[in-house]
């Protein structure tokens, strides 16, 4: 089914093209229809197009280190998906299945390249609005990075966690030490004054009762410190899976940029040194 430029003119990575350029482009592309749960393509096929959506809605998934299927990204209107993979031509790392009945504009490498060398300042266009892109996704990225891992976790944690966790910074602190050694220090000393002068006392040595609460003491406050270092190792765990998550996605997401960047302009320098020539011997023919 052929395309409409005013079409091709809703959607981003097309908008800075004028009206030749779309035209052309429109000339070349095509628009496909999907129905729901129809899949598109699958992980492993040698990837020979693009899509971008025009109405209705994809889901694009991949397999993670353990073998489970993740959500990578759900395409809507004006969104890409499929380009770093035909731009490399890779094999599609993902699979794409739409999600309802969808529309698509199929967009492979010849189409790009027809444009590119019909007008090759198209090529600068779409470099711009995926330097956009760039700095979005370094936005986000700078977002991610700034996620407090303790502030994750205090936002998750029980009534009976943030007790132990003070119970386990107080009695790891000097204020406990010097407050225990004091009550300690004046009960022994209380308890032989009241033996010394009244012959007798409700804990005389050697300190049945004292001992009695320094055991209790002890039986409490040691599974709660233990639970409060099994609330640490969370934290050490989560903020490095924070910091893996974030690194992963950050790669992902530059690399399949730099790609498109990439193509494009060796697209560019390859058509402006097929046309220097030509240039060279008509200075003052326009370009186009």
């Amino acid at each position: 089914m052929p395309c409409n430029a005013n079409e091709l003119r809703q959607i981003p990575l097309f908008s800075l093209l004028d009206d030749e350029e779309l035209n052309v482009l429109a000339a070349q592309v095509e628009v496909r229809e999907f129905s729901a749960k129809q899949r598109i393509y699958k992980v492993g096929e040698q990837s020979e197009r693009a899509y971008v959506v025009l109405n209705g809605s994809v889901e694009v998934t991949l397999l993670d280190e353990d073998g489970q299927e993740v959500v990578f990204s759900t395409p809507h209107h004006g969104e890409a998906f499929g380009f770093a993979s035909m731009l490399e031509a890779t094999p599609h790392q993902t699979t794409a299945i739409a999600t309802e009945l969808t529309t698509c504009i199929e967009v492979d490498r010849n189409d790009l390249s027809t444009l590119l060398e019909r007008k090759p300042l198209a090529g600068l266009d779409m470099l711009t609005v995926l330097a956009r892109d760039i700095h979005i996704a370094q936005g986000v990225i700078r977002g991610r990075a700034m996620r407090n891992p303790n502030q994750v976790i205090d936002d998750s944690e029980t009534f009976g966690e943030r007790i132990a966790d003070h119970v386990a910074t107080f009695g790891g602190s000097w204020t406990f030490i010097i407050l225990f050694l004091s009550t300690m220090t004046f009960y022994v000393i209380l308890s032989i004054v009241l033996v010394a002068t009244h012959g007798s006392s409700w804990d005389p040595y050697p300190f049945i009762l004292l001992n009695l609460f320094l055991s209790m003491l002890a039986a409490i406050q040691a599974p709660v410190i233990m639970m409060s270092q099994n609330r640490q190792d969370q934290k050490d765990r989560l903020r490095s899976e924070l910091d893996f998550e974030v690194n992963r996605r950050a790669e992902a997401e530059i690399l399949a940029l730099s790609r498109k960047i990439h193509f494009l302009s060796d697209k560019v320098s390859d058509i402006d040194e097929h046309l220097r020539p030509s240039r060279l011997q008509n200075p003052n023919e326009p370009q186009s």
